[in-house]
Parts: structure tokens; sequence; C-alpha cells
């Protein structure tokens, strides 16, 4: 049988055992709270890459840098061929 040393031993290790999970417990909802934040930051940075991409991609824009920088424009309705099947 175990005397009373031997279940103060036992229920010593257990506080032990007890206080280091309860640790680790939040250790660890400390850094899922900080990986929560990460991803917020970057959703929030993925829609505003989203929106500045759809203001680059725009009809206006492409236009105007075809036109002016490509010195493209649109052909005369004489320069245009239809093509049926």
């Amino acid at each position: 049988m175990l005397g009373v040393a031997g279940l103060l031993a036992l229920v010593m290790g257990s506080a032990l055992a007890v206080v280091y999970s309860t640790h680790e417990t939040r250790m660890l909802f400390v850094e899922l709270e900080k990986l929560d934040a990460q991803r917020d930051a970057q959703r929030v940075e993925w829609g505003r890459l989203e929106l500045e991409q759809s203001a680059w991609a725009t009809h206006a824009r492409v236009d105007r840098i075809a036109r002016k920088t490509l010195h493209m424009t649109m052909p005369n309705s004489t320069d245009t061929v239809y093509v049926t099947p």
C-alpha cells in the first residue's frame, strides 16, 4: 500500500501537471489570438489588393494607355472586315 508520503507525492505530481497544462493552454491561446489577428490583417490586405487590381484594370484606363502609349485607335468602318461562316 501507498503511504501518506506516496499519496502526497502523487497529489503534488498531479498539481504540477495541472499547472503545466494550464500554462501550455494559455500560451497556445495567446498564439492562436496572434494568428487570428494576422489572418484578419491579411484578409484586409487581400481586399485592398483586389480593389487596387480592379482600379488598374478598368476599361477606361486600358483604353487611355492603349491610345497614349501604344498609339492605338479605333479602326474606321472602311477598315473593318466582317467574316461570315
